[in-house]
C-alpha cells in the first residue's frame, strides 16, 4: 500500500512532489535542503550548517513516518562543489554511525537557491 508521508517538522513539499512515500516497509524521501521549517526560509550558512539542517530535515520525516536515522539504507548526496565533501562529511559522520547506509555524492550540481548541499535517503520502516 503506497502512503504519503508529511510533517510540518520539515519543509513543507511545494509543487508536484511528496515529503516522503511509503511503500510497505520501505520508506523514500525527497531531497532536503537547508529550509528552516518554522520560518520556510533558506539558510544559506556554510557547508556544515547547511549539512546539519538538511539531515535535521530528513530526520523529522523519518520520525514521522515510524522510521530514524539509524534506518536509512541508501543515502545520496548532492553537492555543488566537490571541495565541500570534507566538511559535509564531517556532519554527515555525526549522523550516521558504524553500520553505514550505502551512500553516493556527486558534485557540480546547480541546487535550489544556490544552496550546496542537497540529501535524499530511501529507509526501512518496521
Amino acid at each position: 500500500m503506497r502512503e504519503i508521508v508529511t510533517t510540518h517538522k520539515a519543509p513543507e513539499a511545494v509543487g508536484p512532489y511528496s515529503q516522503a512515500v511509503r511503500y510497505g516497509n520501505m520508506l523514500f524521501l525527497s531531497g532536503q535542503v537547508s529550509i528552516n521549517p518554522d520560518s520556510g526560509e533558506m539558510e544559506k550558512g556554510t557547508v556544515k550548517e547547511q549539512t546539519k539542517r538538511a539531515l535535521m530535515n530528513i530526520n523529522a520525516v523519518l520520525e514521522a513516518a515510524g522510521s530514524s536515522i539509524d534506518k536509512v539504507l541508501k543515502c545520496n548526496v548532492y553537492l555543488s562543489d566537490i571541495s565541500y565533501f570534507d566538511d559535509m562529511n564531517q556532519v554527515y559522520g555525526d549522523y550516521f554511525h558504524s553500520s553505514y547506509p550505502a551512500r553516493l555524492c556527486v558534485s557540480g550540481v546547480d541546487i535550489y537557491g544556490g544552496l550546496a548541499v542537497e540529501i535524499d535517503v530511501i529507509a526501512a520502516v518496521e
